[in-house]
């Protein structure tokens, strides 16, 4: 029996795992992450196929141009400059590793017990743990914290194909560089993988359905940040609505609608970054008690319990943005609701929307009550 166990190990839940065994709660994790090494990992999506790998991905493209185009002004010179996509991938793999091999250590030295499979949860806030070999076992807990995350939105006109149709996290392990790039979706994620590809001499394309770029940013923020990607490179088109998408021989065909009607873009490959959507599917038992609303999420009251007393949810499944700062910011919040033999307490009242290209960009606005 624990006092909590939390399930999703990401920056809310691990946050959450690690806060709760330092305030003396006898606490469980449950996580079912696999990483490319096929291995399991902690860390969600966030630090093994989001934000970290994205950054440093971002941070060799930003090194490659800088040589590249921008030293020449400085009076610096450099023959015979190479791209070593494949070595830029092994470092970003090589941080990831470090990262969440940090966050197993953490648990280690703060007595957490990581169940390693999915949770799903029971009545009577019980969790069954599918281990990967497929046995299953079950836990209880006075208290559950959810914090399953978030997965991409594929669109059915768009399905994953190998090499040339991805997500963002296909988008980190490709090993060369596509001639040209399509990207659908000019939000945070396809903004940040085209900025990489771009940098490393892609083409690239990007497709945003929406009549104004950035639509939940401040708005000379978002005209700001436009004018810096066009000159960075990015062909940026708006009010464009993919209806097609079709993959031959000769790369991907994305056929879409503009305000001067039907047109075609032919690329190498594409980036389908529309959004993610609530990792709740299957992480709940029909009589579990918690309720989820008409697009999986996770329904919560202002203390973010759910209708279970002693279940609360944080993070991306839950009504909200899916940020990583999200859930962090939730935690201490959520852990003055639990008996632990101190309380912390914050209460947001603003929040930021960031861009990490190169220059960063940022946006705060209040947050509604």
């Amino acid at each position: 029996m624990f006092d909590v166990i939390v399930i999703g190990a990401g920056p809310g839940g691990y946050v959450a795992a690690i806060r709760c065994a330092q305030l003396g709660l006898k606490t469980a994790c449950v996580e079912e992450w696999i990483n490319k090494q096929q291995k399991p990992a902690l860390g969600g999506t966030c630090l093994n196929v989001g934000c970290i790998p994205s950054k440093a991905l971002l941070e060799s493209s930003e090194r490659y141009e800088e040589i590249a185009k921008h030293n020449a002004d400085h009076g610096i010179t450099v023959d015979g400059l190479q791209i070593d996509v494949a070595k830029m991938i092994a470092r970003k793999d090589k941080i990831v590793s470090q990262l969440t091999g940090g966050i197993e250590q953490l648990f280690k030295a703060n007595g957490i017990t990581w169940l390693q499979g999915r949770g799903k949860l029971l009545a009577g806030k019980q969790v069954e743990v599918t281990a990967h070999d497929g046995t299953v076992s079950t836990a209880a807990a006075d208290n559950v914290i959810i914090a399953v995350g978030s997965t991409p939105i594929e669109l059915p006109i768009a399905k994953w194909l190998d090499t040339r149709i991805v997500d963002s996290a296909g988008a980190l392990d490709w090993e060369t560089t596509p001639g040209k790039l399509g990207v659908i979706g000019a939000g945070v994620i396809g903004l940040e993988m085209g900025s990489v590809w771009r940098r490393l001499g892609s083409e690239v394309v990007v497709l945003e359905a929406m009549d104004d770029f950035l639509g939940a940013a401040d708005r000379d923020v978002a005209k700001s940040a436009q004018m810096q990607f066009k000159k960075q490179g990015l062909d940026i088109r708006l009010s464009s609505k993919v209806a097609k998408v079709e993959a031959g021989d000769n790369g991907v065909t994305v056929t879409y609608n503009d305000p001067k009607g039907e047109q075609t873009l032919l690329v190498d490959r594409l980036i389908v970054a529309v959004g993610r959507k609530s990792n709740t599917a299957g992480a709940f038992a029909a009589d579990s008690g918690v309720q989820l609303d008409d697009r999986g999420r996770v329904v919560v009251d202002a203390h973010l319990q759910t209708a279970v007393p002693g279940v609360y949810a944080i993070g991306d499944c839950i009504v909200g943005p899916c940020w990583h700062t999200k859930p962090r910011k939730r935690v201490c919040w959520l852990l003055s609701r639990l008996p632990v033999k101190s309380r912390t307490s914050i209460m947001t009242r603003f929040r930021g929307l960031f861009i990490l290209t190169r220059k960063s960009r940022g946006s705060v606005r209040p947050k509604p009550n």
